[in-house]
């Protein structure tokens, strides 16, 4: 595997995820970073666009997955992102879904779930309840 990257961080996304009725009615913001490890050589010696991921393009379907379906939990939203980046022609993938207004009663700077997931997790097709397509999913 290649330890070649293509970083996302900061996507800010609008939803209504959460157990809350509050949630689900109100909305709050998700923060998200993704790492999408894929081989970068032959886009840089080509320079070509489509012998990589176009980045512009990941942002815009991980904010569309994001955004899509509410769900109790943001582990239900990473692994769907995580189900997103894998379309792309990438090796593994890291996600991070922050939840800065969590409904927490103590101070506190930030929550966030991460989960990595490889090519093979993708291709063994896992469940996500409630969040099986988002409509944005690439076929390979």
């Amino acid at each position: 595997m290649s330890d070649d990257r293509i970083t996302l961080t900061g996507v800010r996304v609008r939803a209504n995820h959460g157990v809350f009725d509050f949630e689900r009615e109100q909305g709050q913001d998700f923060v998200i970073d993704v790492t999408a490890w894929l081989d970068l050589g032959p886009a840089a010696r080509g320079d070509e666009l489509a012998a990589t991921v176009h980045y512009g393009e990941l942002a815009e379907d991980v904010a569309a997955a994001v955004a899509s379906n509410p769900v109790d939990l943001i582990e239900t939203v990473a692994e769907r992102i995580a189900r997103v980046v894998l379309s792309y022609p990438v090796e593994r993938t890291e996600v991070t879904v922050h939840k800065p207004s969590a409904p927490i009663q103590v101070p506190f700077g930030d929550v966030a779930v991460t989960v990595v997931r490889d090519r093979a997790w993708y291709d063994a097709g896992p469940a996500t309840p409630r969040a099986e397509s988002t409509g944005t999913e690439r076929a390979l």
